[in-house]
């Protein structure tokens, strides 16, 4: 048996920050996380999250040597929108062991129906407004920025615990070097023609306003989806602070119809492939340097050759314009102009027809598959 101690010290703290890198030791494509944004968003005081849910972190010990850790989150908006009683998992890490992993589960169900929930979900990092699922094909490559990566025997572990799947989620690496859909390519030429839709970068210089009618369309346009959970605007701007660090506003684009603001779609330069290099996970006192040569510097060029295109939404009032093709082959031209020949479209939920048919004609391949679990309590 191991000791699960609940993580409360400083101490405690890091030990489980540290923990993936004895987990990862030997993995070549693993991506050290950036210390200090771990601990800003397990921080209950300065991440708005926390505002409507509550955590239980704990870490297994043997001896003073941390194998194992979780955390347990309890979201008020998510269950107030979805009637339900959910808890969720997340941060999961472990060694191979069942009775390990076992031990920890068991505190988290404990905690969640001591609680009144009545399903245990995830893993939430710590929502799906955040990173989420856990990798269960495609371990032959690195995560793009903000996805997850894990060992190729947790799934094994979580399943021996008890864990089934409630759904899974795609990634597709799409190339522009390879010939797309003559017909998506028709299409959207014919909206382009028909001038309805204007396409445009975010104005770097109205960036707060901007994320305002980015905000309004975010919780109209995934108001449907699978697990989707409104954001509140505080969230909503702390999220987007972080981005503004790393984002690209020729890759982040607005669809307007006859001026008013329609949809939008976001793609990322693939700054894990920077962060790789910082391999302790700490900006000082020689990491920032690191990370600004090949993010910001001279290094960029050499270092990030693709993206990733986290999200596309459209609002439920023109999604009948035919904004999303006009997005799609919008990319093709704009990321390998920016020095992105290639990138990945994730996550695309598996029931989501409209939108993996149109990376399918985009020759869109198929590489990773991510898997949130459910268990009743």
């Amino acid at each position: 048996m191991y000791e699960l101690r609940r993580v409360e010290t400083s101490s405690q703290w890091a030990a489980f920050i540290n923990l993936p890198w004895f987990i990862y030791r030997d993995d070549p494509h693993w991506v050290p996380p950036l210390k200090m944004g771990v601990r800003d968003l397990l921080d209950t005081k300065k991440n708005p999250f926390f505002s409507h849910a509550e955590m239980f972190p704990i870490a297994a010990f043997e001896g003073e040597k941390c194998l194992g850790r979780v955390i347990g989150v309890i979201d008020r908006n998510h269950n107030q929108f979805h009637s339900e009683k959910t808890a969720f998992f997340g941060f999961f890490e472990a060694i191979q062991d069942q009775k390990l992993v076992n031990q920890l589960l068991d505190e988290v169900a404990k905690w969640a129906k001591s609680k009144g929930m009545e399903v245990l979900r995830g893993p939430m990092n710590p929502s799906t407004n955040h990173e989420c699922g856990l990798l269960v094909e495609g371990f032959d490559d690195s995560p793009t920025v903000m996805t997850t990566y894990n060992p190729s025997y947790y799934p094994a572990l979580l399943e021996g615990w008890g864990m089934v799947k409630a759904k899974d989620m795609y990634a597709y690496l799409v190339d522009s070097r390879r010939k797309v859909s003559d017909r998506l390519m028709a299409h959207s030429e014919r909206l382009k023609q028909a001038g309805q839709v204007k396409l445009r970068p975010v104005r770097a210089k109205d960036f707060d306003e901007e994320i305002g009618r980015i905000f309004d369309i975010y919780n109209d346009a995934w108001e449907k989806n699978w697990g989707f959970v409104p954001m509140e605007p505080a969230e909503f701007r702390h999220l987007a602070k972080d981005l503004k660090t790393i984002y690209d506003p020729e890759l982040c684009l607005i669809a307007e119809v006859q001026g008013e603001v329609a949809g939008f779609a976001l793609t990322l330069p693939d700054v894990n492939q920077a962060i790789k290099k910082v391999k302790n996970g700490k900006l000082l006192p020689t990491g920032v340097f690191n990370l600004l040569w090949n993010t910001r510097g001279p290094g960029r060029r050499k270092t990030i050759n693709r993206c990733r295109i986290v999200t596309l939404g459209i609002k439920k009032a023109y999604r009948e314009f035919g904004i999303g093709p006009l997005l799609y082959t919008e990319y093709f031209k704009r990321a390998p102009a920016l020095g992105y020949p290639c990138g990945e479209a994730s996550w695309v939920l598996e029931d989501n027809k409209p939108m993996n048919q149109a990376l399918e004609m985009m020759c869109g391949q198929r590489t990773k598959v991510y898997r949130i679990y459910d268990s009743v309590l």
